[in-house]
């Protein structure tokens, strides 16, 4: 059972679009508008693949890019997180994601001044002269089983978040957490083991 359709529209969407074909989703899924997946870009026949009973609620966004790859496990809520995939993003069961959270694998532009530079004319869609954007870094970024994640905080490229971990809101995490653990703080740090 599933609040969305044989043709992969979600019942009662005010979103008139539909779910892309290569999203994968398990049974139980529920999700409050198509509108998740607006920004997906990804070519791979499986971008995203969603597990059983996963909640999907409007201010989600899947920004999955022409090669990105995403996952979630089982009975994960996602509640507004925006979920930035260049390469990969693994999310594991039973997880909670809150509002305004944001994972990213990607710094999504070039650290040195002379190559942004570049990639800000690559990216103006109206420039005679468009050069091709320059490489981007990525590192994927799992988070494991158990995890619940608090509002606004940031997950970045090569971070694992460790099982039964919290993050805590408005948290910035640029290294990777142990198992049972909080991390608090920008940047953020272990401050207690559970």
């Amino acid at each position: 059972m599933s609040n969305v359709n044989q043709d992969r529209r979600v019942e009662h969407d005010w979103y008139d679009g539909v779910i892309p074909p290569n999203v994968e989703f398990g049974e139980g899924f529920y999700c409050e508008t198509a509108s998740v997946f607006r920004r997906l870009r990804s070519r791979n026949p499986r971008a995203v693949v969603i597990g059983d009973h996963v909640s999907c609620y409007v201010g989600c966004s899947f920004a999955v890019g022409e090669n990105g790859h995403c996952s979630v496990g089982d009975f994960t809520l996602l509640n507004g997180a925006l979920i930035m995939a260049e390469e990969k993003i693994e999310i594991g069961s039973h997880c909670l994601v809150s509002w305004n959270v944001g994972i990213a694998d990607s710094d999504f532009h070039p650290l040195e001044p002379a190559q942004r530079l570049i990639d800000a004319q690559a990216l103006a869609p109206y420039f005679k002269d468009r050069p091709p954007r320059p490489r981007l870094a990525t590192a994927p970024v799992k988070i494991c089983d158990n995890v619940w994640i608090g509002m606004h905080s940031i997950i970045l490229k090569g971070v694992t978040i460790g099982e039964n971990s919290v993050v805590a809101a408005g948290a910035v995490v640029t290294k990777s957490v142990p198992p049972n653990s909080i991390v608090a703080g920008n940047p953020g740090i272990v401050v207690k083991t559970l």
